[in-house]
């Protein structure tokens, strides 16, 4: 009782958990996301749960950024219900809203399916948590890469070098080993040398105001923020 006093829920949907309970939880979705990636809602969890230091390292890029500070302030989200579908169909193809839903239309993905943070004991760095998994896709769109598991273990070490998140380093370091030989030496010959030096020379990628962006061609957009043209 001592221990839960003073605990109280900091944001809707938001479940209090002591570093015990935090470990046992990361834990149990290492596991669990090891043996099937494609379990998003464990892959959620281990995010949030072993993202105590790459998350205010995160917080403090947006906050020291012009504009990363707006996004932190005005709090955007990427939901159906936010886009103009639309809109960003008629845009002229190789702008970002064209390409974002046409990497959506192809890869039959919707934003709608990024699960709300739950265990982050912090409000702000639970809407970064929540802001880096509403910019995957577009980091998917920005890269070039499909959603199969080599496309997924690209964008992996991107984000892995860009945010530290040890979620990223997990699936960047085990999702290979589900990988024909073929694929490997493709990924180990081409595809991380380009993501890694993308991602340590790139600006921080949450510091976009994506939504304000949808007419800016990808390349131009690529080239801004020191992302290399993909192989």
């Amino acid at each position: 009782e001592e221990e839960m006093e003073g605990w109280q829920q900091l944001y809707p949907g938001h479940i209090p958990t002591s570093p015990l309970q935090k470990a046992l939880l990361a834990a149990g979705s290492a596991v669990m996301a090891l043996y099937d990636p494609y379990r998003h809602d464990m892959v959620a969890v281990l995010g949030e749960t072993t993202g105590c230091l790459a998350l205010p390292n995160l917080r403090d890029k947006m906050k020291n950024h012009p504009e990363g500070y707006r996004i932190l302030q005005e709090r955007p989200c990427i939901r159906l219900s936010t886009l103009d579908m639309a809109r960003l169909q008629g845009l002229p193809d190789g702008s970002l809203g064209r390409e974002y839903v046409r990497f959506l239309e192809d890869n039959k993905v919707s934003p709608d399916t990024r699960m709300p943070p739950k265990f982050v004991d912090d409000e702000e760095l639970a809407y970064v948590i929540q802001r880096y998994r509403e910019v995957h896709d577009l980091m998917h769109t920005l890269l070039g890469m499909p959603t199969n598991m080599l496309g997924e273990v690209v964008v992996k070490w991107f984000e892995a070098i860009q945010t530290g998140l040890p979620m990223c380093v997990l699936g960047a370091a085990f999702g290979p080993v589900r990988l024909s030989s073929r694929k490997l030496q493709v990924l180990a010959t081409e595809l991380v040398p380009w993501a890694i030096q993308s991602g340590l020379n790139a600006s921080c990628v949450l510091n976009v105001f994506y939504e304000q962006r949808w007419e800016q061609p990808v390349e131009s957009l690529r080239e801004e923020l020191g992302i290399f043209p993909p192989p």
